[in-house]
């Protein structure tokens, strides 16, 4: 076999059909008195499959990373989109850039980001057993992940055990029942030293970002996105794409065209869908892809680095 063929038989002979149209609904957290719109993308086929959490990045909402959610849905895996208040398009539509920074720096949108992953996690696990609930019998719930673009990217880093400066506070990270990652433009710790935040994650993540990624309100620099990678000595991934920005994977036609540009997001799918497939279903041909550079993915430019995968 062909190392084309080779991705084409991993990336196609599990691939399912999915449900027509994306269901929308609100999940109500009750003890914070909090709402959390949400997006699922369900695989036609029936029964249990892994799911993806899948967070978007600041000024965004449940319709952005289409393209992954997508993407993940039509690899068999459950997509789930949530939409943080606070950090969601609101702010941007209501007061522009000094809104958005005021709210990436406020604690309290982030401490409400991890809970709403935390809370998520409780949802599906109760709606899965929950008798005609659209993820009835649907999700396999030793196989749970999470996803994100930028803020998104900081909220999968934390859910999956990176340190925050000061203590977690009472905050139930890691989330322990969350087997993966997916981080989009990954965040560099800050108040910390990089082994420091990093040391206590052990769940495999992959990184993925661009020659150009870089960030206006937190300064982060494309050399910055990889020092979660090179921070941990968990099983983890690293893409850089060569002359991706920062818009490039967020999906967020709302915001205009500059941030639903398409260039980058069948790679950035394909190199999700070939991770959690080696991580979460033990799939021998993604990994050799992977393992092998997976160079049909890759554009000119691109690189690759894996490890303990």
């Amino acid at each position: 076999m062909t190392r084309r063929s080779l991705l084409a038989a991993t990336l196609a002979a599990t691939a399912l059909p999915v449900e027509a149209a994306p269901i929308r609904g609100v999940w109500r957290d009750a003890a914070r008195n909090r709402d959390i719109p949400v997006l699922t993308r369900l695989p036609a086929a029936p029964g249990p499959r892994p799911l993806v959490i899948v967070s978007h990045g600041l000024g965004g909402s449940r319709e952005g990373l289409g393209y992954l959610g997508q993407g993940l849905a039509e690899a068999g895996f459950v997509a789930l989109h949530l939409q943080h208040a606070g950090t969601d398009d609101a702010i941007w539509r209501g007061g522009g850039n000094l809104a958005m920074a005021a709210a990436a720096l406020d604690a309290n949108n982030a401490a409400a980001r991890l809970l709403d992953g935390v809370f998520a996690v409780e949802e599906v696990t109760r709606r899965a057993r929950l008798s005609g609930d659209p993820l009835a019998g649907r999700v396999d719930l030793s196989r749970l992940a999470v996803a994100g673009h930028s803020y998104g990217a900081w909220t999968v880093q934390h859910l999956l055990g990176q340190r925050l400066p000061g203590g977690e506070r009472g905050l139930p990270v890691p989330e322990r029942r969350l087997k993966a990652g997916v981080a989009l433009s990954p965040s560099p710790p800050r108040g910390l030293p990089p082994g420091t935040a990093f040391a206590r994650v052990t769940a495999p993540i992959l990184h993925v970002t661009g020659t150009q990624d870089s960030g206006y309100i937190e300064g982060a620099s494309p050399a910055d996105r990889e020092i979660p990678f090179r921070a941990s000595t968990a099983p983890a991934a690293l893409a850089v794409l060569n002359g991706a920005g920062h818009a490039a994977f967020a999906d967020e036609e709302a915001a205009g065209p500059r941030w639903s540009e398409p260039t980058y997001h069948p790679r950035t799918a394909a190199l999700a869908v070939l991770f959690l497939r080696t991580v979460l279903e033990g799939d021998v041909e993604a990994r050799a892809v992977l393992v092998g550079g997976a160079r049909e993915v890759l554009g000119a430019g691109d690189r690759l680095e894996v490890r303990g995968l």
